[in-house]
């Protein structure tokens, strides 16, 4: 935090809940759809693990009903409403909308900076590709469209209840704002986390009675290869990796590969990055700098960005490049199952002619 900066963080706290009041209010006019919609965010700016969150949803609903993601595709280039499609690169939808139709491709994953219109467009799709249930992901502030569920996700080690307003902390409102919220889930805990402090966390936290609150840890799959379908096999005890990130926060990567018994040599760049032939000619020369027992690593978001830069890297380099896939895991068996059916019973009571039983 950065006392200096309070009194900025006053008059952005008189604006936002201006707005607010305006939207509660109806002066400023929330829009209904008829289908379940899920609107995933947080309070802070910065990393809380929205991508991996949402892709749990999508695993979860894709399985029951023809679910949509919706994003507003942050960093692409185009404007308006796209819909991801083979041939289309990070720059056209941004990395995480790329990133979740290339794994899920039975979901539609479309991308469009207003919400409203873009669920239009989702809604306009007809036959097999009727849209049941769509997800809005970072759409917690976006408070045009009235969701019908709301997902806040609050990070363990930068919890909201620890933090204050912009500028002087990260919040894009004020800890009020968590009471729109019927789930929050307390995201990158520590797997070991035990029940006395998810308690004290609940406590600290002062959650409406209606409201539920969970806890998750990030946990890692196998490395992939960024150019191949493969796995890359589980690299020997002190493989020299270079981790490439453009991601709010690389340090638990950093750490995951540490105890995997890599030495990291971290190459950071600004959360989602767009990258330049530059910055290849860099990543080429971080590269051979390294001992013979070396791989690069990045982030499945990065991963998106830097496919197109093939044809610009050295040999080895792209022969050993790989990709860290992420997916989120709840520290409580039982905890999962009653997330599960807190979405599947919305999902069902609101659905838009939907297979699901």
């Amino acid at each position: 935090m950065y006392p200096l900066l309070l009194p900025f963080s006053w008059i952005y706290d008189a604006v936002t809940r201006l707005r607010n009041m305006l939207f509660d209010c109806g002066v400023l006019k929330q829009r209904s759809f008829p289908l379940p919609v899920i609107a995933v965010g947080n309070l802070a700016v910065g990393g809380t693990g929205k991508t991996p969150h949402t892709e749990y949803l999508l695993r979860l609903l894709g399985r029951q009903c023809h679910t949509a993601m919706l994003s507003r595709g942050y960093g692409r280039r185009s404007k308006g409403f796209r819909q991801a499609a083979d041939g289309l690169t990070a720059s056209d939808i941004g990395d995480e909308p790329l990133q979740m139709w290339q794994k899920y491709p039975h979901v539609t994953v479309a991308v469009d900076e207003n919400r409203c219109e873009g669920i239009e467009n989702l809604l306009a799709l007809r036959g097999e590709e009727a849209i049941e249930t769509i997800v809005l992901d970072d759409a917690y502030q976006h408070r045009y469209v009235k969701a019908g569920l709301y997902i806040l996700l609050t990070d363990y080690s930068r919890r909201y209840s620890h933090d204050c307003l912009l500028p002087a902390g990260r919040l894009r409102e004020a800890r009020r704002g968590a009471r729109r919220a019927q789930v929050i889930v307390v995201t990158k805990c520590l797997p070991d986390m035990t029940v006395a402090e998810r308690k004290k966390i609940c406590r600290e936290l002062r959650p409406r009675k209606e409201q539920k609150i969970f806890f998750t840890t990030l946990g890692y799959s196998p490395l992939h290869l960024l150019f191949g379908k493969r796995m890359a096999g589980q690299p020997v005890q002190g493989t020299h990796a270079l981790v490439i990130t453009g991601i709010a926060r690389p340090e638990p990567l950093h750490r995951h590969l540490r105890q995997q018994g890599m030495t990291v040599h971290p190459l950071v760049f600004p959360d989602h990055h767009a990258f330049t032939v530059a910055d290849i000619e860099k990543i080429n020369k971080a590269f051979g700098k390294l001992p013979e027992n070396r791989i690069a690593v990045t982030t499945e978001k990065d991963g998106t960005r830097l496919m197109p830069f093939a044809s610009q890297m050295d040999r080895e380099l792209k022969r050993t490049f790989c990709m860290q896939p992420i997916e989120i895991k709840f520290i409580d068996t039982q905890e999962e199952n009653e997330f599960n059916q807190i979405i599947i019973d919305y999902v069902t009571e609101n659905k838009r002619n939907s297979r699901m039983d």
